[in-house]
């Protein structure tokens, strides 16, 4: 997958598009992505007790990872990611500036 947990990446479609955040998680299973402060829902709980009370609390659900869009950490723009083989070893590439990401 072209996309890590860190990477600063920004939302291309849907209800928060144009928000930025952070990886937080990647689920390669699904194909998705949860980002910081992204994509945040409201959820009804109910009480279990006194560990857990009840309320309105906020989840973030998580994201298709071909609605966001990469951040290049060199040039701060909106970019793909592309592959290149150096020293025998893969590394991504922005296809904008050409400069590796970490």
């Amino acid at each position: 997958m072209k996309l890590k947990k860190g990477d600063e990446v920004i939302v291309t479609q849907g209800k928060d598009k144009g928000k930025k955040g952070k990886i937080e998680k990647v689920l390669t299973k699904t194909g998705k992505v949860l980002v910081a402060g992204v994509n945040i829902y409201k959820k009804h709980q109910k009480s279990q007790g006194q560990r857990k009370p009840g309320g309105i609390i906020d989840i973030v659900k998580p994201l298709p990872w071909s609605n966001v869009s990469i951040v290049c950490p060199n040039c701060k723009k909106q970019s793909r990611v592309g592959f290149k083989i150096t020293n025998d070893r893969k590394v991504r590439i922005c296809r904008k500036c050409k400069k590796e990401i970490a």
